[in-house]
């Protein structure tokens, strides 16, 4: 009698205490920090940025990538898309800062955290805005990154490629990358590349004046190099005809992609005279406008330089943004859009090759190569149309200092 008695003032003690913790008030969590409310003030978009835009515009376009006035455009293509309405509880954040963010981490490859404490902006909300600013930034851009599509868009780049590299018939260098990410959860072996990191595939196609003019990306690391070009849109819309390629025009590559008819890969290095020798130099000067538009892409949009720590989706969003923006400023600034030391030079009076500075930095970035594809066996027509390009860069079509860069 005497434990049930006990037992029983020990629940009544018990809910008395729980009725009493029910009842106490939860401290209230603060709305908003108080640094974060001194974003219109000391926030980077009106203080360091209004100041450079007045001051300095050659580091605001370091800053941005982007002169102020291309800064202004962009900003008016997107607002709208963007924008949020303000709220009784709280201000929407400005269009421009939403921008500012995202370019800036474009740019830099800065963690959210880091620009969180730059412009004043929670870190959490970052995460959630940049996403819709990397759409809205590419919808604004698509037509400066369209598959050509009529019979003289494609002679136009031909055109470029026979004039400024001497490989007449060629309508872009192809080439793809391993994008390097943040190995995503509970992913297994998916993203799970040869080079033992995790990785999304970005296969392009590049024109003679380094701009994109083909981009598949999202393929996962684990797949075959080969498997991606098979499986790639790019060949699909080329057998199937849709793209409206001139009879006997090609695009070149390197060892990671096939033979084909409408494709030129290198000869193999055990069938090597001096022929096929000059015919491998010959491609691969049109050839490294693709690999020297990588080394641009990386150079202006440094969130390439180390592995994207965001989910997959955003990733995919943030190449084929930095893309877009790469033809945009390309387009843009000519010349003016990277240093001449950041590309291959040659010097055809002397017969020097100089390696652009991108080619040291990219030992440390997060753009992976290919692996090369072994040799297989092509169609005659493939091996016959390579046949005819050796001969003709060895006979009417061979230029001056040909034999002399070979040695």
């Amino acid at each position: 009698m005497a434990k049930r008695e006990s037992a029983k003032i020990v629940c009544e003690l018990l809910i008395n205490e729980l009725q009493r913790l029910k009842n106490v008030k939860k401290k209230k969590r603060v709305w908003v920090r108080d640094w974060i409310k001194k974003r219109n003030t000391l926030g980077a978009t009106n203080n360091i940025c209004q100041e450079l835009s007045l001051e300095d515009q050659s580091s605001y376009r370091n800053f941005f990538r982007m002169d102020p006035s291309l800064h202004l455009y962009l900003l008016s293509k997107i607002k709208v898309a963007i924008q949020k309405e303000d709220t009784n509880m709280r201000l929407a954040i400005p269009a421009e800062c939403k921008l500012n963010v995202t370019l800036r981490f474009l740019a830099t490859g800065d963690s959210f955290s880091s620009l969180q404490y730059l412009f004043r902006i929670p870190k959490n909300t970052i995460s959630t805005f940049i996403p819709e600013v990397l759409d809205a930034i590419y919808s604004a851009l698509l037509d400066f990154l369209k598959v050509p599509n009529s019979i003289e868009e494609w002679k136009e780049i031909e055109k470029g490629f026979n004039e400024k590299w001497n490989f007449p018939g060629c309508i872009g260098a192809i080439d793809g990358k391993h994008v390097a990410i943040r190995a995503p959860m509970f992913s297994g072996s998916e993203y799970y590349n040869y080079k033992n990191s995790f990785s999304i595939i970005l296969m392009a196609v590049v024109d003679a004046n380094y701009c994109f003019r083909y981009i598949d990306i999202g393929a996962q690391g684990r797949h075959s190099d080969g498997g991606v070009f098979d499986h790639c849109s790019l060949r699909r819309m080329i057998e199937q005809n849709k793209l409206h390629i001139p009879e006997n025009f090609v695009f070149v590559g390197d060892e990671a992609f096939p033979l084909k008819s409408y494709l030129m890969r290198p000869y193999p290095r055990s069938e090597l005279n001096t022929d096929c020798k000059i015919f491998n130099y010959r491609l691969s000067r049109a050839r490294r406008t693709v690999e020297n538009t990588f080394g641009i892409l990386v150079s202006r949009f440094r969130v390439f330089e180390k592995p994207i720590a965001t989910s997959v989706p955003t990733a995919v969003k943030i190449v084929k943004t930095a893309c877009a923006l790469h033809n945009w400023l390309q387009t843009r600034y000519d010349s003016n859009y990277f240093s001449l030391g950041l590309i291959d030079k040659e010097d055809l009076e002397h017969y020097t090759f100089t390696p652009g500075s991108w080619r040291e930095e990219s030992k440390s970035n997060g753009l992976i190569q290919l692996q090369p594809l072994p040799p297989r066996f092509p169609d005659r027509n493939a091996r016959e149309l390579r046949n005819y390009y050796c001969n003709y860069f060895n006979g009417v079509g061979a230029v001056p200092w040909q034999n002399e860069i070979i040695r």
